[in-house]
């Protein structure tokens, strides 16, 4: 007789109760079938398919030439190999800020394409408008303030946010939080503003860059997982080293080639 294995699938629901109960969510970015299925069976909470892929994964400069068919792409993949994690699709540039009409068409594609649990919105009171109608359609919306990459020109770079203006930030994440998000992304914030921001919301603060305070944190997979040889920010811990493990062995495979060494008898038929 087979085992029943109990998947214990992550909802919204149980995001908002690790708010309440007060126990730190875990999200990391996936971008295909293997990774996420690493790390859905190490237990993780969230993850967020992120426009970030742009550069780990297509090598662009930036997530701006991000497509909605590549996250949708990437998002099915990542689908068949997460049976528990929450799974949010970031939504990319260009994708949402034409208008509301062009926004909730894109939004529900994804939902219907991937099977998604949510969506993420990169933009703070300018967007609640959108995210309220989102939620009417029975979208989850994970909101995203502070530094947003999507808008780094107009940001002037890539520059820690709070120092100045941080009413703001709190206004933006109310507004995100009224309007009816289930959580927000604070990323390159001043750790004693993300700290003010999570105590004065119901809804779970993911960190990238932030501090301690927030009630989760998030990091792209390369980074983690020391895959990516590009620039490190000082906010992500790594992990492993993957990159060095694989270039050794892939040298150990190249040398056994032109030897001769590969394939020995037992790899032969």
């Amino acid at each position: 007789m087979s085992k029943h294995i109990e998947i214990k699938k992550i909802t919204v629901n149980s995001i908002r109760k690790m708010k309440s109960a007060g126990e730190r969510i875990s999200c990391l970015t996936a971008y295909d079938f293997t990774s996420a299925s690493i790390l859905d069976k190490a237990g993780i909470d969230m993850i967020l398919v992120g426009d970030s892929l742009g550069m780990v994964v297509n090598g662009y400069e930036n997530t701006l030439p991000v497509t909605l068919d590549e996250i949708i792409y990437h998002c099915r993949s990542v689908k068949r190999g997460a049976q528990n994690a929450f799974l949010i699709a970031d939504m990319p540039f260009g994708t949402y800020h034409v208008s509301d009409e062009q926004a909730v068409e894109n939004c529900i594609k994804v939902i219907k394409e991937t099977g998604f649990d949510a969506v993420k919105l990169e933009g703070g009171a300018e967007r609640a408008a959108l995210v309220k109608k989102l939620t009417a359609c029975g979208i989850n919306v994970m909101g995203h303030i502070g530094l947003m990459p999507q808008m780094v020109s107009t940001m002037g770079g890539y520059r820690i946010q709070g120092r100045e203006g941080h009413e703001k930030l709190l206004a933006d994440a109310k507004a995100l939080e009224e309007a009816g998000a289930f959580s927000i992304v604070l990323e390159g914030t001043v750790t004693s503003v993300a700290k003010t921001i999570t105590e004065n919301l119901k809804i779970p603060t993911i960190g990238i860059g932030a501090g301690v305070h927030c009630d989760g944190q998030v990091l792209v997979f390369h980074d983690v997982f020391g895959i990516f040889d590009g620039f490190t920010p000082k906010f992500v811990k790594q992990y492993a080293n993957v990159s060095k493990i694989i270039s050794k062995a892939a040298k150990s495979y190249i040398k056994e080639v032109k030897t001769a060494q590969f394939p020995e008898d037992k790899h032969s038929f």
